[in-house]
């Protein structure tokens, strides 16, 4: 090889080099520019996003990274800046969290109550499913199918997309507490642990279930659970899926164009494929949400919440992880940590008091089996003693027998530990709640800790 060829090899090699290295810096500045992540439950994920990344990807307008777990995780993430886009299938819960952000519909999927593919029962009323989470019916011989316990599984966090939204229009408040004693990270796990169980049932949505041999989803009202269903209205339990932004984000106009992008006719195309209703195609829904919503409430017999954030309404067997099982750090889970902290001070504070005497005045209510040495003004049926109300010289010396009947009575009694709800008593005892409020005189499903109550007619 002459001299030079070969300088003229050399020069062109380092040419090459040069002009690789550029490219592989362009290329290294493009993808880190052009990409977008996401994070949140994992419904949306599967029914909007999956599809829809590898779609933008295809179109040459960078990448979308996903982070699927659930919506607390998601919606934290991009109020902190660690994502730039969340995924949720409930809308904005009122908070000065999600206040910050922009929550943006593009499709609509199915709630849907699903149990083991070996359960016989094939469709509920929503009543039915309303009782059930309240704690009112526990098995499955109450609905048609065998006699063995309802397993009701949920998700740990508060504010999940799928249960805030199914709670919302059940109970009129998405922040409800439910019977569901077995709770789990997000909606994939609840999914696994209903297969392996042939008495479980939880919430899910249509899109996630779709293909799932070993999961049922229940007809509501004798009405299946289709997209076809879900588009005309006619299956009552349906939510919108949403992308979630922060409109001060540096990547905001990119974020605005990937969901111009999932509202596009390649992107509703993607959406379709995935058994989800993409929101344009469900205008109709919006115009008839409320009369649903009314409809569904009046059928359960429940009242819609008056306000954004309403606190939570205990329910029989009710129960929310503390410290629950999503981002640890997050204002949700706090929230719900402090809460518990509060009601069980509470709860110390009211058996600390019922063990001092009391001494009452004034009483009013029907005093049934009350040992008193004096009484004055008393009328009606007195069934609870408010120790902080407790004063006075003419009511004191009063038995704790109060409204659950003499001590000499051959009633069998039941002192309230930590834990009980009436629904849990009930099963213990082998009695029906509403026997328990009668009874007792309950004007609802509420006990408190230290409480007497008689649970045997005799």
């Amino acid at each position: 090889m002459s001299v030079r060829l070969a300088r003229l090899l050399c020069v062109l090699l380092f040419g090459v080099c040069l002009t690789t290295s550029a490219f592989a810096r362009s290329t290294a500045t493009h993808t880190k520019g052009g990409t977008l992540i996401w994070r949140g439950d994992v419904v949306t994920a599967h029914g909007v996003v999956d599809d829809m990344a590898r779609a933008w990807q295809r179109a040459g307008h960078g990448r979308i990274e996903l982070q699927p777990f659930n919506t607390a995780s998601g919606i934290d993430a991009v109020v902190s800046g660690r994502a730039d886009l969340a995924g949720s299938a409930r809308g904005s819960d009122g908070s000065a969290e999600d206040a910050q952000l922009k929550f943006i519909p593009v499709a609509w999927d199915g709630l849907v109550i699903v149990t083991n593919a070996a359960n016989p029962v094939r469709s509920l009323t929503l009543k039915q499913v309303h009782d059930i989470y309240y704690g009112l019916i526990h098995n499955w011989k109450q609905v048609g199918g065998r006699n063995a316990p309802i397993d009701v599984y949920a998700v740990a966090s508060p504010g999940d997309g799928v249960e805030f939204s199914l709670r919302k229009l059940l109970f009129g408040r998405g922040n409800q507490p439910v019977a569901a004693p077995r709770l789990y990270l997000n909606t994939h796990q609840l999914e696994a642990g209903v297969q392996l169980n042939p008495n479980g049932m939880g919430a899910a949505t249509l899109s996630d279930i779709r293909g799932n041999r070993k999961l049922k989803a229940l007809a509501i009202n004798g009405i299946a659970p289709t997209v076809a269903n879900i588009a005309d209205g006619s299956y009552p339990l349906y939510t919108p899926l949403y992308l979630v932004l922060n409109p001060r984000s540096p990547k905001a106009a990119k974020i605005e164009d990937f969901i111009e992008f999932v509202q596009s006719a390649s992107g509703r195309a993607a959406l379709r494929r995935n058994a989800v209703l993409p929101f344009q195609d469900g205008r109709a829904l919006v115009r008839m949400d409320s009369a649903r919503r009314s409809r569904i409430l009046a059928e359960v017999g429940a009242q819609p919440s008056r306000i954004a954030r309403t606190p939570a309404i205990s329910a029989p067997g009710a129960t929310y992880a503390a410290g629950a099982a999503m981002a640890p750090t997050s204002p949700h889970t706090l929230a719900a940590r402090r809460a518990l902290e509060r009601r069980q001070a509470r709860e110390r504070a009211v058996a600390a008091a019922a063990s001092q005497p009391a001494r009452l005045n004034r009483v009013r209510g029907d005093v049934a089996g009350v040992t008193v040495s004096s009484l004055a003004h008393a009328r009606g049926e007195a069934t609870t003693v408010n120790a902080a109300r407790a004063s006075g010289r003419d009511f004191h010396q009063v038995s704790a027998e109060a409204y659950q009947g003499h001590p000499s009575s051959s009633a069998k009694t039941y002192k309230v530990a930590r834990g009980d709800t009436l629904f849990s008593i009930a099963r213990r005892h082998a009695v029906k709640v509403a026997q328990l409020r009668d009874w007792n005189h309950l004007r609802n499903n509420e006990v408190k800790l230290g409480q007497l109550l008689r649970v045997s007619r005799d």
